[in-house]
């Protein structure tokens, strides 16, 4: 029997495990395997795949890689179980059915290697064959002692140690049994209840995690967040956890199948013995660790999922085009750290203030000074304060110079998580060689306010603090989602190939950290790219890289102004021939009248007059209209303040407006100008009558604006509780 399926064999699992149809699976599994990209099939295969999106194709891809795995296993142990004479029909069979890696490996267990156990030593002593009768209905009344005698040898010396062999022998095979593991499995799963306790009441300081002292709940209620805190509690010896369940049923299913009727009250003594024995020694430890190890699993699949949402959401912030930005890295003794970039992202001055305590009063009002003259010198717009140390402070001292300034300058507090490790990084040692790291921070800060996806993507995702339990959760995995997500996102905005850092570009469909440097050193060679064809000219870059990244690398004001859309060149001559059929001049794209000829035609007679399918007609047109779309220009524009509150300030009832900084479990973490984030509990999110609210990232992301209503301030925590009124 063939162990290993065949590529199609796998489609219909995975198009039911997805509810995805099985063309749509088959196709994306193609166009991977012909070396496609999950950006370019998402975005230029609409209709090969039915339109799915980027996050589709990835778990298609994800699900048939372990599919891949599973067959791959089948095989091995299939080839492991040959060798040892022991196959059949029947163990075919159902190796050959089972859908998960864990069924394989109970089907394996029992053939496994494994070291010397005294059920071998049993057997090796001539022990099983007394087994096996001791299984069995036997119609004559023959009396066990003297069965038992028939088996005392030099090495069985006595009744009592035939017997302990039996035991041993009887307990191994339950404990091997796969269908008693699947069921007990499935059993603890629906029944079992995650318990944790305090490991020693001298550790109870009433600490992070007292709720967790005595807490139980069952697995199929448990929170994957709690999952989280109470193992990370287990590490640091606060707690001991546990999965209890109630024993009597999961032993009364084993007996069922091996207790026949004629058994003598001895012989169902013996067995029931062995079967105990099997659950609390075998089959028990190892279930318990099974289902920890799938929650945990699940759990950190979970978290590392809202992380990937969250960043994504943080990537797309808008940028604020066209302002002049002041950056401000905050700090006390060391003093304030002042970058000027210009509209364009250029370093145009830096400088130190020493605006706070312990600075002396002279050194203040020289900051005032100081600062008032960069503001007023270069027509700063713009002041971004990062939310380190001082932050508060800085922003009290900002807000009061912008009001003895003229003209109209506002400040933001902006998040600066990563800029101290992007300051102290090679990326920045190169891009900024004879700056401190601290002036380094001050430059991403205001950066990352004017374009936030061109910034950050200097930064190790893991550094961005939008994440929950990232520390804990499968690092490989974490970093796996957190990839695809950057990747995705730099696609779907799309990168201007003359103003792109090599890692924008790296990040490209296609592209590999050689070939983004090879862009670079054309670019540089060139003075800039005019055209999309010169894109071939890159050293490495062949036809199929080429093809892959062309349609999300943009070039503004270039000779052919399709090139500054996200229409594909494969399609250039059909969107030539639309613009030529309305007579509008190519160098006309993008006027408002060219862009209303175009809303008027019919995208399905597109394509029908062209031969091409609808969803690629749509987009050529969709380009056609807006050549220079970015689909960050829909997000709510950053939050600039004129002026800073304190907790103090805060009063329940207060009405505010923040913006989301964090989406966790249990609820959003809000900037509302005050030195700490509030917190809005999930049952405090804004919620249309009737709607249920699984998790908060259904009703905000990180980046809204949100309307907030002050219901809690605890001064002395430094807790603020809030309660969402509008978006």
């Amino acid at each position: 029997m063939t162990i290993v399926e065949k590529q199609e064999e796998l489609v219909g699992p995975i198009s039911q495990a997805l509810n995805i149809k099985e063309k749509q699976v088959q196709a994306v599994l193609d166009l991977l395997k012909d070396g496609n990209t999950i950006p370019f099939i998402a975005r230029y295969r609409k209709e090969a795949t039915g339109s799915l999106d980027e996050v589709q194709i990835h778990e298609i891809d994800k699900q048939y890689r372990y599919a891949e795995n599973l067959s791959q296993r089948k095989l091995e142990v299939a080839k492991s179980i040959q060798e040892q004479d022991k196959w059949t029909e029947e163990l075919a069979d159902s190796i050959q059915q089972a859908k998960t890696l864990q069924q394989v490996e109970d089907l394996y267990r029992p053939f496994k290697q494994k070291r010397r156990t005294k059920a071998m030593i049993a057997i090796e002593n001539g022990l099983e064959p007394l087994a096996n009768w001791i299984k069995q209905v036997h119609d004559d009344k023959v009396d066990i002692d003297s069965k038992v005698t028939e088996f005392i040898t030099d090495v069985v010396i006595d009744r009592e140690m035939a017997l302990e062999g039996v035991h041993e022998i009887l307990a191994q095979e339950v404990g091997e049994r796969a269908d008693f593991r699947e069921f007990i499995r499935k059993y603890t799963r629906y029944n079992g209840v995650w318990v944790a306790k305090l490991k020693d009441e001298s550790l109870d300081d009433r600490g992070v995690y007292q709720m967790y002292y005595d807490f139980q709940e069952k697995l199929v209620n448990l929170a994957e967040h709690r999952v989280l805190a109470t193992n990370r509690a287990e590490k640091e010896g606060v707690l001991t956890v546990k999965i209890v369940v109630d024993e009597d049923p999961a032993i009364q299913y084993m007996e069922k199948y091996l207790l026949n009727p004629g058994l003598s009250a001895v012989q169902t003594t013996i067995i029931k013995s062995a079967i105990a024995d099997a659950y609390k020694r075998f089959i028990a430890p190892s279930i318990e660790r099974e289902l920890r190890n799938e929650q945990t699993e699940k759990a950190d699949m979970h978290a590392i999922d809202i992380f990937g949402e969250n960043l994504r959401h943080l990537l797309l912030q808008p940028p604020l085009k066209g302002k002049t930005v002041l950056g401000l890295d905050p700090a006390y003794r060391t003093g304030c750290k002042l970058a000027v970039i210009s509209e364009t992202g250029r370093v145009l001055d830096k400088g130190v203030i020493y605006p706070h305590p312990p600075a002396p009063a002279n050194k203040r009002a020289q900051a005032k000074t100081q600062l008032k003259t960069m503001i007023e010198e270069h027509q700063v717009d713009i002041i971004a304060i990062g939310n380190g140390t001082a932050s508060r402070e800085s922003e009290t001292f900002v807000s009061e110079l912008v009001k003895e300034i003229d003209r109209s300058v506002q400040f933001i507090v902006v998040n600066e998580a990563g800029a101290s490790v992007y300051s102290a990084s090679e990326i920045a040692r190169q891009e900024f060689p004879d700056f401190q790291v601290e002036e380094r921070s001050a430059v991403s800060i205001a950066r990352r306010l004017q374009d936030p996806l061109a910034e950050l993507i200097k930064i190790d995702p893991k550094s961005m603090g939008v994440g929950q339990y990232q520390h804990d959760v499968s690092q490989s995995l974490l970093n796996e989602e957190l990839d695809f997500v950057v990747n995705m996102t730099v696609n779907q905005v799309g990168v201007d190939i003359n103003t792109a850092s090599i890692q924008l570009l790296e990040r490209v469909s296609g592209m590999t950290a050689s070939t983004a440097k090879n862009v670079i050193l054309l670019r540089d060679e060139m003075g800039h790219f005019a055209n999309r064809e010169q894109i071939k000219k890159v050293k490495r870059l062949g036809p199929k890289t080429y093809e892959q990244a062309v349609g999300f690398l943009r070039i503004i004001d270039g000779e052919n102004p399709l090139d500054q859309t996200s229409i594909h060149p494969e399609s250039y001559a059909i969107a030539t021939q639309i613009l030529n059929h309305l007579n509008i001049n190519l160098q006309d794209l993008g006027s408002a009248n060219c862009s209303e000829l175009l809303k008027g035609l019919d995208p399905q007679k597109i394509a029908e007059q062209y031969n091409i399918g609808l969803e690629t007609a749509q987009d050529i047109l969709k380009g056609l209209q807006n050549p220079t779309q970015d689909i960050r220009d829909n997000q709510e524009a950053p939050l600039l303040r004129e002026d800073v509150l304190k907790m103090e300030d805060l009063s329940e009832g207060m009405n505010l407006q923040g913006i989301v900084r964090n989406v966790v479990d249990f609820g959003a973490f809000v900037d509302i100008g005050v030195k700490e984030d509030g917190l809005i509990h999930i049952s405090k999110l804004l919620r249309q009558k009737g709607q249920f609210i699984k998790h908060p990232s259904d009703v905000v992301a990180v980046g809204d604006i949100v309307e907030v209503e002050v219901i809690s301030v605890d001064i002395d925590r430094s807790r603020i509780g809030l309660k969402q009124l509008k978006k």
